[in-house]
């Protein structure tokens, strides 16, 4: 993963990964189902998240009891009452929970076989000294455990270790969808002498590179395209990276499905990609189409509002002139005082707001309403009596 960080960084300069740490697979998986990575390496067989979906397939690891030279043991349930020893590390309790699901294949009570958890050296000295029966190795047909716990062995018995065979891994395969069943050739761990001696049929597991199952069909389709199409980048840094394989595009297994966006781009090639691509413009293109639109709708509204709001005082002078030659005293006043109140809101707005042609408009309506209401106060004459209001000292006196 740190190569392919690195080879990424170079061709998607854009693009940043950021490697996450956890003890062990189950914090892997968690880690995917929790949302707090998008992307996790987990084993099919280990604590696989529910909600996690294959991008590639980064390794494929055999599942091999290894047997010392000579060895009686024929099936696995000739291992009932017998000792396993398993490679001392992070990964024993996954690989003896694994010893645990294949026990329970042929009915065999976990209890019934002891297992002792050692390191490769010292697993050697347990099968020369009859300690363990067979040892329990999970890797790849390279470089790894399997062939690390074959040369041990062969190295401490002076002989040529054997690989049980497991004739019935097709159908445990179909009932435990974690594991999958493999052919192992000859010489796959050791090739003088060769070990295993003839072709082997046993179980393997995956390590795969895993998304969420929400992670859009284009961005897995990418991603997968990336570690592909820079394999042979990955393997100048990393001879690990010779194992990373595409997923099979029909594989319908309930356990790691492969993304729907890699399987489309797996079956499809470039072409494919190119079209993921093209559908998500086409979507976000209808989206920002609707968006324009809805956006006119609302502008065409509130501008069309806006005119009516700038246009009512207007309206309103030209009401007031209207009633004005036909009401009382009363009513005049009042006019007068909605005239006044008009004029004060209107030419009180900020400098800008009201249009060159509104103003002009509005001018000329207060000024037709003021002469109305002129027109309409002489027409009444001067106030008479109480109503008129408070009269000149002097003539309040004469009164008296």
């Amino acid at each position: 993963m740190a190569a392919f960080v690195s080879v990424s960084a170079i061709q998607h300069p854009r693009v940043h990964l950021e490697l996450v740490q956890v003890p062990d697979l189950a914090a892997s998986a968690k880690a995917l189902e929790d949302g707090r990575t998008d992307l996790a390496i987990v084993r099919s067989d280990a604590a696989a998240p529910a909600n996690g979906q294959t991008i590639v397939l980064l390794r494929r690891d055999v599942v091999a009891l290894v047997l010392p030279p000579h060895s009686k043991i024929s099936s696995v349930a000739s291992l009932a009452g017998k000792t396993v020893g398993i490679v001392a590390g992070p990964l024993q309790a996954n690989n003896a929970q694994a010893l645990d699901t294949l026990l329970s294949f042929f009915d065999i009570p976990a209890k019934d076989v002891s297992r002792v958890f050692l390191p490769v050296a010292e697993l050697g000295q347990a099968v020369q000294q009859k300690k363990v029966a067979a040892v329990l190795a999970i890797g790849p047909m390279a470089p790894g455990e399997v062939v690390d716990v074959v040369a041990a062995i062969a190295r401490a018995t002076k002989g040529t270790p054997g690989i049980l065979g497991l004739d019935e891994a097709e159908t445990f395969a179909k009932r435990f969808p974690g594991f999958e069943s493999i052919d192992v050739p000859v010489g796959a761990f050791r090739a003088r002498p060769a070990t295993p001696s003839d072709t082997v049929t046993t179980l393997a597991v995956t390590y795969r590179f895993a998304a969420s199952e929400l992670m859009t069909n284009v961005v897995a389709a990418a991603i997968a395209r990336s570690i592909l199409t820079t394999k042979a980048k990955l393997m100048a840094a990393t001879p690990l990276a010779n194992q990373i394989e595409a997923p099979d595009p029909d594989d319908k297994s309930p356990i790691l499905p492969v993304h729907p966006g890699v399987a489309a781009y797996l079956s499809g090639g470039d072409q494919s990609f190119l079209d993921q691509f093209q559908k998500y413009f086409y979507v976000v293109g209808i989206g920002i189409s609707v968006a324009g639109s809805l956006f006119a709708l609302v502008s065409s509204y509130w501008s069309r509002r806006r005119s009516d709001e700038d246009w009512r005082p207007i309206k309103r002078l030209v009401e007031i002139a209207a009633e004005a030659p036909g009401v009382e005293r009363l009513a005049l006043d009042a006019l007068e005082h909605d005239t006044q109140a008009i004029a004060s809101s209107v030419l009180g707005r900020q400098g800008g707001a009201v249009g060159g042609e509104r103003l002009a408009a509005f001018s000329t309506a207060l000024a037709h309403a003021r002469h109305a209401l002129d027109a309409r106060r002489s027409a009444l004459g001067p106030q008479m009596g109480p109503s008129t209001g408070p009269k000149p000292a002097s003539t309040l006196v004469a009164a008296r």
